[in-house]
């Protein structure tokens, strides 16, 4: 199983190994990363799931679709490059040892 790190804003660091096919936001859910709301379970319809991928595995990840794209317009905590929504990214197998830092904000 791909090994995700999440970095919560005050900097603790949680290593979860998460079956292919889930999405980074319920490996935040099933393990207590505190930042990762998800209001609305996963359905790409809140932005509070946003999250921060570190620059060097954006090439791994899916293109964004359009409605995630809308969806983090509406984020809270400021969108960069790197942002995307949790729920909309499925974990792959060439994302082991990708880097998650959650916002200070949802």
């Amino acid at each position: 199983m791909p090994k995700i790190t999440y970095i919560e804003n005050n900097g603790t660091e949680h290593q979860v190994d998460l079956p292919m096919g889930a999405t980074i936001m319920e490996g935040a859910i099933q393990n207590d990363v505190k930042g990762i709301i998800a209001e609305c379970g996963g359905s790409c319809m809140c932005a509070t799931c946003h999250i921060y991928i570190d620059e060097q595995f954006l090439d791994l990840l899916p293109e964004m679709e359009e409605e995630e794209n809308e969806m983090l317009e509406a984020a809270n905590a400021p969108r960069q490059n790197n942002s995307r929504l949790g729920c909309q990214v499925r974990v792959s197998k060439a994302m082991d040892g990708i880097i998650v830092r959650v916002p200070e904000k949802q």
